[in-house]
């Protein structure tokens, strides 16, 4: 049971109310609290990358943080945010990693986008995905991260325990936050 929760669509916000939301984010590559965030999913993804890996950053809003730090660790990442870098092409593409930090809970189809992604990944290629684990039932109620409007999908360590089993990944939970899925030989 994958015990995904999800908020129903008639809740779900306007393109237009949501992408304003995401314009107040401030997400400065040269902050180095930003950075430190940041480091807690490239960190460890950096570890399993083989010199000069192709990847994606998949909703990489309008300053791509992330991706420019692993480019600085000599990777090339290409770009796709649904408001900021709307390139459809990377979808006929395949890469060595795809990073989605902080997307997951904005997702309105969660199982085709990261369907989606985990077929353009290569064989070892690792999916990184950063996004706050619901828990339990108590925890949820009180939870701040669930009063975030854009926040539409909450995924648990069994959700992604579900996902890597259905793909037949391996699985790392690197932190509280972080799930690295690596796409195994067939």
């Amino acid at each position: 049971m994958c015990l995904l929760i999800f908020v129903p669509t008639r809740f779900h916000l306007s393109e237009s109310v949501e992408k304003a939301e995401y314009e107040l984010h401030e997400n400065n590559v040269r902050d180095a609290g930003y950075r430190r965030f940041l480091g807690r999913l490239a960190t460890p993804l950096l570890a399993l990358l083989e010199s000069g890996s192709k990847g994606l950053d998949f909703g990489c809003g309008p300053g791509p943080a992330l991706s420019s730090m692993i480019e600085e660790d000599g990777h090339e990442v290409a770009l796709y945010d649904r408001y900021f870098v709307r390139d459809e092409s990377v979808f006929n593409k395949s890469f060595d990693f795809i990073t989605v930090t902080e997307v997951v809970e904005h997702l309105s189809d969660p199982q085709l986008e990261l369907e989606r992604l985990w077929g353009m990944l290569r064989e070892g290629g690792v999916l990184g995905i950063m996004t706050k684990l619901a828990r339990d039932r108590e925890a949820f109620a009180s939870w701040h991260y669930k009063n975030d409007p854009t926040h539409i999908a909450f995924f648990s360590e069994q959700t992604f325990r579900w996902l890597a089993e259905k793909w037949s990944a391996r699985i790392d939970i690197v932190a509280a936050d972080v799930v690295l899925l690596t796409k195994l030989a067939a």
